[in-house]
């Protein structure tokens, strides 16, 4: 509840990097990625008497309340609408989310037991917001919110803010540009208040404890990524990539642990050099940043990364709540780091690293903490003994057998696809796309994969020819030798996917 209690009003921005805005309707409630107008902001009322639950108002229009309602988005679908309603008398509970803590983002769960979501995919859930439960590993995000407070509300001063964000440093505001001020979003300032950090490390002591176990014994680590390649300090002691060799000593990172925090480190290349967040974006454009080695004179939020659990994986995120991301794809993509949200499901295994520690830190009261056992490998088809994540400890045996610098088999192709639009366009179609990596050989095998990636029901997997450029339904094997493939989905109950079964071509 803290999300609210120090705003008057919010701003609620979704995994989509979109904000939940009210529609002129004065009815209907959506996405949009223009945070900066009336729409987008809601008055915070407190509930009385339940210490975790606010009504939200729009600042939009007549100020209708955000509700839940029992009717169905889509027929034969799960979700429920999400609508603004005026307030009725006795009729509370239609209006009250209770606010539970996720991290550095929040949940806003209804009086059914379902939760606040910002759908993706194609029309009509694209934009939309419902509220349900995520069904799938993929939509775990979905009902994941950022908070921004609001600055220029009537009766909410420049110093009420001040006074209740007093611990936000210069640096940190000087680096929104000019955005709304984030309480706990995804774009938030290192907090430095007593308080504010101890309800962080508080409300993630079971999760970060356990993700701490990774690291708590390692003076050195390795970190390999979902692409399995291994995060690389480059050798003009800037760029962070990936790659396969695992044995170079590049890919050898120190830990240090921060004192005054117990689930925060800091990663120390083999340069002497810090894992660092930067601000500079990878790419103009896009979202991700850069993640560099950097020796900074003041030691910052930029350079300290907290771990995560999720299964026998971590992700590392940074004070702004973002991730250390492996990139896949092509260049300039592959290979690449950066520090983002995974904007789409198929990116979601890209902040997933496994951790496998090739130097121990000796923790003992006749030993200094600087003395440690050294696991480096004393030959090139020695591997590092080393203490593994679950996921290591089922492939130990194999892994003793094989030299380490050897490059891993590969693990299939990588599949780039887009949704296409009723009438067949492409949105986007230059930039990257969703992508996944997929083993098998057959067009019905991998459309039951994209179903089961994306959820959507009646497709039509298409290629574009390079002869006219127009859409052809896929048909028979793939291409050989697991060539990469790029792949648009048509909907059969699409003008298009009419059009294409008119034509005799399914």
């Amino acid at each position: 509840m803290e999300f609210f209690k120090q705003a008057k009003a919010v701003k609620l921005r979704s995994h989509l990097d979109k904000y939940l805005v009210a529609d002129d309707d004065q009815k209907t409630v959506r996405q949009s990625r223009n945070g900066s107008t009336r729409k987008a902001k809601w008055v915070v009322e407190l509930v009385e008497g339940k210490s975790d639950c606010v009504k939200l108002k729009s600042f939009h229009g007549h100020g209708g309340y955000l509700t839940a309602t029992d009717m169905a988005f889509l027929l034969g679908m799960t979700g429920n609408k999400v609508i603004q309603a005026d307030y009725e008398k006795g009729m509370d509970w239609k209006y009250e989310w209770e606010a539970i803590r996720d991290g550095f983002q929040v949940k806003l769960r209804s009086w059914c037991g379902k939760y606040l979501r910002a759908n993706g995919g194609t029309p009509p859930w694209r934009n939309s917001i419902t509220h349900d439960d995520p069904h799938t590993s993929s939509t775990l995000n979905w009902i994941l919110w950022d908070v921004e407070a609001v600055e220029d509300i009537e009766s909410y001063t420049a110093e009420s803010i001040l006074s209740s964000l007093s611990s936000v440093s210069d640096e940190a505001l000087d680096s929104e540009m000019g955005s709304p001020m984030s309480v706990f979003s995804t774009k938030s300032p290192r907090l430095n208040s007593n308080f504010q950090d101890s309800q962080i490390i508080s409300s993630n002591k079971f999760r970060s404890t356990t993700a701490m176990d990774f690291f708590y014994n390692a003076k050195a680590v390795r970190l390999r990524s979902h692409h399995n390649k291994y995060l690389h300090a480059d050798d003009d002691e800037e760029a962070v990539t990936q790659d396969r060799n695992g044995s170079s000593n590049t890919a050898r990172w120190f830990v240090e642990f921060v004192p005054e925090f117990e689930n925060i480190i800091r990663l120390k290349s083999c340069y002497g050099k810090y894992l660092t967040a930067s601000n500079q974006p990878f790419l103009l454009g896009m979202t991700g940043r850069k993640v560099l080695q950097t020796l900074p004179r003041r030691l910052d939020s930029s350079v300290e990364w907290e771990p995560i659990r999720e299964g026998n994986h971590v992700k590392l995120k940074t004070r702004y709540a973002q991730f250390l991301r492996a990139n896949g794809g092509l260049p300039p993509w592959r290979n690449s780091i950066t520090h983002d949200i995974p904007q789409r499901t198929a990116t979601q295994e890209w902040i997933l690293w496994d951790v496998d520690v090739v130097e121990i830190l000796v923790r003992s009261p006749h030993v200094s903490h600087s003395d440690s056992l050294d696991f480096k490998p004393k030959s090139p088809s020695a591997p590092p003994i080393s203490i593994k994540s679950g996921r290591f400890l089922r492939q130990e045996s194999r892994d003793l057998n094989v030299n380490v610098s050897s490059p891993p088999k590969s693990d299939g192709r990588t599949i780039y696809y887009h949704v296409a639009e009723d009438n067949g366009e492409v949105e986007d179609e230059d930039v990257q796309g969703y992508t996944f990596s997929f083993k098998g050989h057959g067009v019905e095998e991998l459309s039951r994969k994209l179903k089961e990636e994306t959820g959507l029901e009646g497709m039509i997997l298409c290629t574009r020819s390079p002869l006219n450029g127009k859409l052809y339904p896929l048909r028979l094997q793939l291409p050989p030798n697991n060539a990469d493939m790029h792949v648009i989905l048509v909907l059969e109950s699409s003008t298009f996917g009419q059009d294409l079964a008119k034509q005799g071509l399914l």
